[in-house]
């Protein structure tokens, strides 16, 4: 009987932080939005009633509050504005996943953490869900925008985030992938689209609809083995007659009792 071998299509997954790794109903998103219209009343100047329109619109039109404030001439250090955002922030809010660890733990491929936000909130966020260990590199605020601490001039280097092409290509670069057999997980559809526009596999999470944009759509991240089950084809050999259905369906069960055995409530 003939035979063939096969392999997963994915060498690398690169996964966003904030609302794709924890849930967007944690907390968190809230209480930094409140951290960034106190920022704006504290630092800037801006009346109270004004904050939530200027964080709104600022959002909006460049992405984040502070790529807005420094392009409108606000001096702003980035490490006074990420400790001031991201340091009140309750990380207690953000429960340790063993579920996901136990996830993660059984994916063989790299796995990278591609977040817009600064490297000490990364670093806190993972450490509080206990799955800093799975990852090998984080990609983040400081890895894209190294010139800020260079100057004084606010407009002189604009702030670089996701979803701009220039930040996708220095993660695609710094993560040292090949786009086509990478797996991009987030949970914000300008995000996935640029994903998709430099050519990455793109994965909307939060959502059980696709966008146009996205190869696949993930309600939560931990129904990755249901949804995405080839990440776990390694270098199989099977028969040519063989159902690979049947295949996928054994070592799904498989992966789903070894996901299992971790208690949710630890």
């Amino acid at each position: 009987m003939a035979s063939c071998t096969i392999s997963s299509p994915f060498d690398s997954l690169i996964f966003d932080l904030d609302d794709t790794l924890y849930s967007s109903k944690s907390g968190i998103g809230q209480a930094l939005k409140q951290n960034v219209q106190d920022f704006l009343v504290e630092k800037c100047g801006f009346a109270e009633s004004e904050a939530p329109n200027v964080n709104r619109e600022l959002f909006r039109t460049y992405g984040s509050s502070l790529a807005g404030l420094r392009a409108l001439g606000y001096n702003i250090n980035p490490d006074d504005y990420h400790s001031f955002v991201h340091g009140r922030l309750p990380y207690d809010l953000i429960r340790p996943d063993p579920r996901l660890r136990r996830l993660l733990q059984s994916i063989n491929q790299r796995k990278i953490i591609f977040t817009n936000s600064d490297r000490i909130h990364a670093d806190k966020a993972l450490d509080r869900l206990g799955i800093r260990d799975c990852f090998e590199k984080i990609i983040c605020f400081e890895t894209m925008n190294p010139n800020l601490w260079k100057s004084n001039r606010p407009d002189e280097f604009p702030v670089v985030l996701k979803p701009s092409i220039e930040a996708m290509k220095i993660g695609v670069d710094v993560a040292e992938v090949d786009p086509r057999r990478t797996l991009f997980f987030d949970d914000n559809v300008k995000n996935v689209a640029a994903g998709k526009i430099f050519g990455l596999r793109t994965v909307l999470v939060g959502s059980a609809i696709k966008s146009k944009e996205a190869d696949y759509a993930l309600e939560i991240l931990t129904n990755m083995a249901q949804v995405i089950p080839e990440i776990w084809v390694i270098n199989e050999e099977i028969n040519a007659n063989d159902s690979d259905k049947k295949r996928i369906s054994h070592a799904l069960t498989e992966i789903d009792s070894l996901i299992s055995a971790t208690s949710v409530g630890a």
